[in-house]
């Protein structure tokens, strides 16, 4: 809390420092902060009570049947539960940062609607001052606001977590989804639960509206369909799922062990080491379920589908000794960047399986395309180029890309 009250005092001291002498004498504002609180001070009186009001009867229309409000409604449970959790208000805006729904919990639901955070509330920083919901909508990321960051007084006792909801098809910006508290319960995961929560009410779009573009084959591919190697996309039923990185480490576990992980079995697997509590996976794996629309069994965690994971594609193919067509289906490193043991441990297996079979049997084509992977793996170049030599194929059409991939390789 000490650490805490001391970042309020110099917010609110660069606050006062803006006011009274301009932004020239800051130095450790962020310049988006500066920026809008210039906006800001240019059509907000600093003694506003509330946020302005947009018409009641207007926007109750544009929210009514709306894609986003369907998708609210699709995960309400769990934006409702994490308000109530954490004593939390939520909101979802329109594009021009009008409110369109919230949830509070009990204290916060007060403080809320004393200051217009309700429905038809306009939160654009020309209306109310700067706060993460305008920024995190005007540049198009995810933002926070801490205590007099913000322009007007009556929400400096606030912090904000903000992130912009997006049309996964069309990449249209839809609102943004924000998180607030009052500044005491300041916590360093507020806004990567902002980013989760948003989205949630992504993958909760109507299918109509959010897949508009997906070729019927692709609509009509059976159950999961997992992509890994060099990659990370996920389908189902042929429809791409958006999910943040530890929900995608999550539901690769669970694919490549079909018969299920106990609790303690996925968070030693995606956690290692690192001290992440139980409850923290389980919120995961709830949002996780979500987009599965309930695909997720308990007891242990197994998804209820078929599986189809392009690691599983490539061990197979270098089991049935087709070493060119499994190179051609290995696209790169496992998850690259994960840190999950479990995941890390498999891509080391796929990866050295991969170049121990060119190693034995070093076909041209496949080589010239692990070397694209794998640029200076010089050993693999070699044992092609020699495995040619023995055969008399001198004149092979291959050799010249092999010499130079080897010299790049070697400088």
């Amino acid at each position: 809390m000490d650490e805490l009250d001391q970042r309020r005092r110099l917010a609110l001291a660069a606050w006062t420092t803006w006011v009274e002498e301009g932004d020239g004498a800051l130095t450790t504002v962020r310049p988006e902060i500066l920026d809008s609180w210039t906006r800001s001070g240019a059509s907000v009186a600093r003694d506003l009570g509330r946020a302005p009001l947009a018409d009641e009867s207007e926007t109750r229309s544009f929210w009514q049947g709306s894609p986003l409000q369907i998708a609210v409604e699709r995960v309400e449970d769990e934006l409702r539960r994490t308000a109530e959790d954490g004593d939390l208000v939520l909101a979802v805006t329109d594009p021009d940062t009008r409110v369109l729904w919230t949830y509070g919990g009990r204290v916060m639901r007060r403080k809320a609607e004393s200051v217009n955070f309700v429905p038809g509330g306009r939160w654009d920083d020309r209306s109310i001052g700067t706060n993460a919901l305008d920024l995190a909508n005007r540049l198009d990321r995810p933002s926070m606001v801490f205590s007099a960051e913000h322009y007007a007084p009556i929400v400096h006792n606030w912090v904000c977590w903000a992130a912009p909801v997006h049309d996964p098809v069309s990449g249209t910006k839809l609102g943004v989804l924000d998180i607030s508290t009052t500044w005491d319960r300041t916590h360093p995961i507020g806004l990567a639960t902002a980013r989760v929560l948003a989205r949630l009410v992504e993958q909760a779009l109507p299918r109509t509206h959010q897949y508009v573009d997906e070729s019927p084959e692709e609509i009509a591919e059976p159950g999961l369909v997992l992509s890994l190697l060099g990659t990370a996309e996920a389908r189902v039923d042929g429809q791409r799922l958006l999910l943040n990185r530890r929900q995608t480490e999550i539901l690769s576990l669970l694919a490549l062990h079909p018969d299920g992980l106990s609790l303690d079995q996925l968070h030693a697997m995606l956690y290692g080491d690192h001290a992440v509590t139980f409850s923290t996976l389980k919120a995961e794996v709830s949002h996780l379920r979500q987009a599965l629309a309930g695909q997720l069994a308990s007891r242990p965690y197994r998804l209820l589908m078929p599986i189809a994971t392009d690691v599983d594609h490539v061990i197979a193919l270098l089991r049935r000794g087709e070493v060119a067509a499994a190179v051609e289906a290995y696209g790169g490193d496992l998850l690259p960047g994960t840190e999950s043991p479990a995941l890390v441990e498999m891509g080391e297996y796929v990866a050295v399986a991969v170049r121990e079979a060119l190693l034995a049997d070093p076909q041209p084509d496949a080589v010239l395309h692990y070397s694209e992977l794998a640029p200076y793996d010089t050993a693999v170049l070699e044992a092609c180029l020699a495995e040619l030599g023995r055969h008399g194929r001198l004149r092979h059409p291959a050799i010249p890309l092999l010499k130079a991939r080897l010299a790049v390789a070697d400088t």
